[in-house]
Protein backbone atom coordinates (compact mmCIF):
# COMPACT_ATOMS: atom_id res chain seq x y z
CA UNK A 1 0.00 0.00 0.00
CA UNK A 2 1.45 3.38 -1.15
CA UNK A 3 2.26 5.93 1.83
CA UNK A 4 0.32 9.44 1.66
CA UNK A 5 3.26 12.00 0.53
CA UNK A 6 4.53 13.52 3.69
CA UNK A 7 4.31 16.91 2.21
CA UNK A 8 1.17 18.39 0.96
CA UNK A 9 1.23 21.02 -1.84
CA UNK A 10 0.62 24.39 -1.52
CA UNK A 11 -2.95 24.93 -2.60
CA UNK A 12 -1.83 28.68 -3.68
CA UNK A 13 0.92 30.86 -4.73
CA UNK A 14 0.05 32.41 -1.69
CA UNK A 15 0.73 30.01 0.95
CA UNK A 16 4.11 29.38 -1.03
CA UNK A 17 4.63 33.13 -0.78
CA UNK A 18 4.02 32.99 3.14
CA UNK A 19 6.36 29.73 3.91
CA UNK A 20 9.02 31.65 1.58
CA UNK A 21 8.65 34.66 4.49
CA UNK A 22 8.54 32.01 7.43
CA UNK A 23 11.68 31.12 6.22
CA UNK A 24 13.28 34.35 5.86
CA UNK A 25 12.49 35.39 9.50
CA UNK A 26 13.76 32.02 10.42
CA UNK A 27 17.06 32.77 8.94
CA UNK A 28 17.57 36.22 10.19
CA UNK A 29 17.43 35.07 13.58
CA UNK A 30 19.15 31.86 13.23
CA UNK A 31 22.48 33.40 11.47
CA UNK A 32 23.41 36.04 13.74
CA UNK A 33 23.40 32.90 16.18
CA UNK A 34 25.74 30.93 13.82
CA UNK A 35 27.84 34.22 13.80
CA UNK A 36 28.21 34.41 16.98
CA UNK A 37 28.97 31.14 17.65
CA UNK A 38 31.97 31.33 15.19
CA UNK A 39 33.37 33.95 16.78
CA UNK A 40 32.15 36.79 15.56
CA UNK A 41 31.38 40.43 16.89
CA UNK A 42 28.13 41.29 18.30
CA UNK A 43 28.09 44.00 16.53
CA UNK A 44 28.56 42.50 13.01
CA UNK A 45 26.35 39.82 14.29
CA UNK A 46 23.84 42.78 14.97
CA UNK A 47 24.47 44.17 11.51
CA UNK A 48 23.93 41.55 9.66
CA UNK A 49 20.50 40.67 11.46
CA UNK A 50 19.34 44.41 10.49
CA UNK A 51 20.77 43.78 7.01
CA UNK A 52 19.09 40.31 6.68
CA UNK A 53 15.45 41.86 8.29
CA UNK A 54 15.77 44.37 5.73
CA UNK A 55 15.80 42.00 2.52
CA UNK A 56 12.90 40.02 4.03
CA UNK A 57 11.14 43.19 4.49
CA UNK A 58 11.60 44.23 1.00
CA UNK A 59 11.04 40.78 -0.32
CA UNK A 60 7.78 40.28 1.30
CA UNK A 61 6.70 43.90 -0.24
CA UNK A 62 7.48 42.77 -3.64
CA UNK A 63 6.37 39.37 -3.69
CA UNK A 64 2.90 40.99 -1.96
CA UNK A 65 2.77 43.27 -4.84
CA UNK A 66 3.31 39.91 -7.12
CA UNK A 67 0.59 38.36 -5.88
CA UNK A 68 -1.91 41.29 -6.74
CA UNK A 69 -0.99 42.01 -9.94
CA UNK A 70 -1.54 37.89 -10.92
CA UNK A 71 -5.22 38.16 -9.13
CA UNK A 72 -5.98 41.57 -11.35
CA UNK A 73 -4.63 39.49 -14.07
CA UNK A 74 -6.85 36.81 -13.25
CA UNK A 75 -9.98 39.00 -13.08
CA UNK A 76 -9.51 40.65 -15.96
CA UNK A 77 -8.89 38.82 -19.24
CA UNK A 78 -7.77 39.78 -22.71
CA UNK A 79 -10.40 39.40 -25.24
CA UNK A 80 -9.91 37.46 -28.39
CA UNK A 81 -8.45 38.94 -30.79
CA UNK A 82 -10.27 38.05 -34.18
CA UNK A 83 -10.88 39.72 -37.65
CA UNK A 84 -9.05 40.78 -40.14
CA UNK A 85 -5.52 41.98 -38.43
CA UNK A 86 -5.80 39.07 -36.08
CA UNK A 87 -2.46 37.10 -36.66
CA UNK A 88 -2.22 33.41 -36.64
CA UNK A 89 -0.41 30.88 -34.71
CA UNK A 90 3.64 30.78 -34.33
CA UNK A 91 5.25 29.43 -37.67
CA UNK A 92 1.25 29.39 -39.53
CA UNK A 93 1.41 31.12 -42.80
CA UNK A 94 -1.26 32.18 -44.87
CA UNK A 95 -1.10 30.56 -48.49
CA UNK A 96 -0.68 31.88 -51.65
CA UNK A 97 2.96 32.20 -53.93
CA UNK A 98 5.04 35.01 -52.46
CA UNK A 99 7.41 36.43 -55.31
CA UNK A 100 10.11 38.31 -52.71
CA UNK A 101 10.26 34.51 -50.76
CA UNK A 102 13.54 33.10 -49.91
CA UNK A 103 14.31 31.33 -53.06
CA UNK A 104 17.55 33.17 -54.63
CA UNK A 105 17.10 35.49 -57.57
CA UNK A 106 19.86 35.81 -60.50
Amino acid sequence: MPSPPSTPAPSSASESASDVVRWAAFSCALVPVVLLVYGTSFGGAAGTAVGLAAVTAACRVLLRRSERAAEEDGRRTAPHRAGRHSRPGAGAHRGGRHSAGCTPRD
